[in-house]
């Protein structure tokens, strides 16, 4: 560990790394390091030498191991057999002649080859470790002298899955940027450690005595995994500082530049220091299920697992899936300080990050509201029976939720750009209907809506939403010429359109040109009527 005031848990390797290089050249290392070092002359020493790593300026010699001639059981070593001389074939000058009918030659049987020693075997070598690596195998010694224990939970994703899809819709048609799975479930620990602030503690030492740490904020440290120009990989653990007081888009802010800061080699000491608990993400590079290191000074670390099917599921077909409404699930292990935190805190951590994800105590609604997303989010629920009765009773039931979106969609829509309403109504609610979340990936029968046959019911509402709930209220169904609302269906219901990145430049450019104008009205012609 760093000598410094500050701990740095995971990060003191890179201390470690900057230290050297101020030792070599001051000027090599950013000011705020600079500033770092001259207040803490010991803050990149090591409290015990890693061994293996040299001590002088001169690195050791590399040792060369031999390993011994290796035979068969209950035999001599095999003597090395001369080679035989090679004598050339006699040359036939006359004709062979053969008996037809003699009766053929026995095959010789085949000589079994003999079996090659490890005489030669190209010996092994042991190399120091040195620099940075040196400094991961000294975190990695001292994490083994911490007492942990792990809690495990599988988590059902099809809700994170569905509402981030709202959400990554909505972020894509107004300001950008995508929320990933990660930024939702780090959202849900922190949810969960403001409900449990026991889980956010350290074991100390106080007089010698031991002693129970309690941080005042949480800040939350983001293992950031980056590869290196020569193959290796380099594990950063920055923190996002003070989540307690961040609602999601706030976070969901931070957590993007931490990151950002992290690719671009500009995080600063403070970025490192004061991390209270971890989160790890294996998860992307298709790790089931992790149980990570706890670095001194840190009580918690949560692993992500790989979002997957269940296994003995992983061989079914999309419709299988949808019809026996089998989700995605999605494992998450705390990994804990056992001085400082129990099993059964740990398990009932786990339960209320479950919880949460599932949209308990308004999670979603939180985040759909930090995001101004205008529409409420989708609802954890059970599947109702899916029987042949019950197929012909959906489809039905899809049409009429069709038939209520023409009729009171544009009460959802989004007209208003000066004041954020979450709006609802009950009648364009799936549950309403007898709906739920796992009918989304369920085909139905459309009587032609969409131009297809058959449609998903996820298909069905993003053309329904994109046609009546976004920035434009359509109300026909008042016309009672059923021609007149055919022609309108037609030409509403298309979804929301595809315009070329040229085409949008066009658009604003007129834009531009009409505000232009309006402002030269009103300045050159005050107080003028106009009709424009």
């Amino acid at each position: 560990m760093s000598q410094s005031g500050q701990d740095f848990g995971a990060n003191d390797w890179l201390v470690e790394e900057m230290f050297e290089r101020y030792q070599a050249d001051p000027t090599s290392v950013p000011p705020e390091w600079i500033t770092h070092f001259q207040n803490n002359p010991q803050a990149g020493t090591t409290s015990a030498p890693v061994s293996g790593a040299p001590k002088g300026g001169t690195p050791p010699t590399p040792k060369t191991v031999t390993p011994p001639n290796i035979s068969m059981p209950g035999t001599a070593p095999a003597a090395p057999t001369p080679a035989a001389p090679v004598v050339a074939a006699p040359v036939q000058t006359q004709p062979v002649v053969r008996n037809v009918n003699a009766a053929p030659a026995t095959p010789a049987q085949p000589v079994a080859k003999p079996i090659p020693t490890l005489a030669t075997q190209s010996a092994s070598t042991l190399e120091p470790i040195r620099g940075v690596a040196a400094r991961v195998v000294q975190s990695m010694e001292a994490s083994l002298t911490v007492p942990t224990a792990t809690s495990v939970r599988a988590i059902p994703a099809k809700l994170m899955i569905d509402n981030r899809i709202v959400i990554n819709n909505h972020l894509k048609r107004t300001r950008g940027g995508k929320v990933s799975f990660t930024h939702l479930i780090a959202y849900a620990m922190i949810k969960a450690l403001r409900a449990m602030p026991e889980m956010n503690a350290f074991y100390g030492e106080l007089e010698g005595k031991p002693a129970l740490g309690k941080p005042e904020h949480i800040n939350l440290g983001i293992a950031i995994d980056l590869a290196k120009p020569d193959g290796t990989r380099q594990l950063l653990v920055p923190s996002i500082k003070g989540c307690e007081e961040l609602d999601f888009g706030q976070f969901w802010v931070a957590y993007e530049e931490i990151v950002k800061k992290a690719r671009g080699g500009t995080l600063t000491v403070e970025d490192y220091a004061g991390t209270t608990v971890s989160l790890t993400n294996p998860g992307t590079i298709g790790t089931v299920h992790s149980v990570p290191r706890l670095v001194q000074g840190q009580g918690l670390i949560i692993g992500v697992g790989a979002m997957d099917y269940p296994a003995e599921f992983q061989g079914a077909s999309e419709a299988t899936l949808a019809r026996m409404a089998i989700s995605k699930v999605i494992t998450l292990t705390s990994t804990y300080d056992h001085r400082v935190i129990q099993g059964a805190q740990s398990g009932d951590f786990l339960k209320r990050i479950n919880e949460y994800l599932l949209g308990a105590d308004n999670f979603y609604d939180e985040i759909f509201t930090a995001l101004r997303i205008p529409y409420e989010p989708i609802r954890w629920a059970s599947d109702f029976a899916f029987t042949k009765d019950d197929e012909i009773d959906k489809t039905a039931r899809v049409q009429q939720l069709i038939q209520a979106y023409r009729t009171w969609g544009h009460l959802m829509a989004d007209i208003d750009p000066l004041v954020y309403v979450q709006r609802t109504h009950p009648d364009l609610d799936v549950v309403t209907h007898g709906l739920t979340l796992w009918d989304l990936d369920r085909e139905f029968a459309t009587g032609g809506f969409g131009g297809k046959p058959f449609l998903p019911l996820r298909k069905i509402l993003g053309v329904l939403r994109d046609s009546y709930c976004r920035s434009i209220g359509v109300e026909y169904m008042h016309i009672s010429n059923p021609e007149e609302r055919q022609w309108m269906q037609q030409h509403i219901e298309v979804g929301l359109p595809s315009i070329e990145r040229e085409e949008q430049i066009r658009i604003l450019r007129k834009l531009n040109s009409a505000e232009a104008f309006e402002s030269f009205l009103q300045t050159k012609f005050v107080g003028q009527k106009r009709f424009s």
